[in-house]
């Protein structure tokens, strides 16, 4: 390797750290107010004001969370296998933010546009039951251990329905690269044309089996307060906790692009022309987003939980057979009207 080849490398991997720091502290920042909108929306709906106090409207009520946690000492139960227990969050922490690496926020914009994108994200969302296995087996807590197992068994199992989801999304695609996910929606007749109307019963399904893959009521039965305190979770306090809790935002951030990518046109503007097209495609794709997100609130304040016997019969005796009958009849219908990508 000569000197100009070795210096276009350094330059090209600056950039690409660069980059990789945007995203992660405009992540990062999203992340904080999507958490207070959570609060906010929840409190609405119960007629509360919410947050309102830390600064202009509460907007800075996430940063003093942020601080108050940095500031706290972490405690770290006598029993517990110490190295695993402090592993764990970082583990969720870094799994949850690793899987925007491939995320296209808009038309060129992502890290690593690569070809395995969609194989890429649906690997790191399934490593994050490590995270919260490693939590509960190093708590040496009954409580901890039991909450963990719930939440690996649901995550697993909701992790199936999403994965003929996203079968069927590739099968009218031919693709597994997102931004080609997007571009394949992208016709004349706007959000028409984009696969939540073609494919609405995976759109629902999708929906539904990201709440349980995330813990999100009303599937948060591994931290259900009236059985098992606080789940997994239950002996962390302070940074650690924070982690865990970022993880957890950070997957259901992702989930939320997911939904905006595979159902919503991604940053396609909802009518193909102006005033619409005038609005970059960064706009849209956060507008998406956040409003997945605000379902994702709303649903928290006005459905009841389930209990975890109807929470497992919802995923493999209902949503499994359904997306897998879905998948045979999107292929057999593109293979008999030779709509084939």
């Amino acid at each position: 390797m000569d000197l100009a080849t070795f210096s276009d490398y350094l330059l090209q991997l600056a950039i690409m750290a660069g980059q990789s720091v945007l995203l992660l502290v405009s992540l990062l920042i999203f992340i904080a107010y999507c958490l207070l909108a959570d609060r906010k929306i929840w409190a609405a709906i119960q007629l509360r004001r919410g947050p309102n106090v830390v600064g202009p409207f509460g907007l800075f009520q996430s940063f003093a969370d942020l601080l108050k946690f940095v500031l706290k000492e972490p405690v770290i139960p006598s029993g517990a296998n110490k190295g695993v227990f402090l592993l764990a969050p970082l583990v969720t922490c870094v799994l949850g933010l690793a899987a925007w690496a491939v995320v296209p926020v808009a038309e060129g914009w992502v890290i690593a546009d690569i070809n395995v994108g969609i194989l890429y994200i649906f690997a790191i969302s399934s490593l994050g039951v490590y995270g919260v296995i490693m939590g509960g087996w190093a708590s040496n807590s009954k409580y901890a251990f039991l909450g963990a197992l719930r939440s690996a068994a649901q995550m697993v199992s909701y992790e199936v329905s999403i994965g003929f989801v996203i079968i069927t999304v590739l099968l009218c695609v031919g693709s597994l690269n997102l931004s080609a996910i997007v571009e394949a929606q992208n016709g004349a007749y706007g959000l028409l044309n984009w696969y939540w109307l073609p494919l609405f019963p995976m759109f629902v399904i999708f929906f539904i089996s990201a709440l349980a893959e995330t813990n999100r009521p009303p599937f948060d039965l591994p931290e259900a307060e009236s059985e098992l305190v606080a789940g997994f979770m239950v002996e962390y306090g302070s940074t650690p906790y924070m982690m865990f809790m970022l993880g957890e935002y950070a997957a259901i951030m992702t989930m939320c692009a997911l939904t905006t990518i595979l159902f919503l046109g991604g940053w396609l503007p909802p009518f193909p022309f102006a005033p619409f097209t005038w609005l970059p495609g960064i706009f849209w794709f956060v507008v998406k987003v956040f409003g997945v997100f605000f379902m994702f609130a709303a649903v928290k304040g006005f459905v009841p939980r389930y209990r975890y016997d109807q929470l497992m019969r919802l995923g493999w005796k209902v949503f499994l057979p359904i997306s897998l009958a879905m998948v045979v009849i999107v292929a057999g219908v593109i293979q008999f009207m030779g709509w084939a990508p």
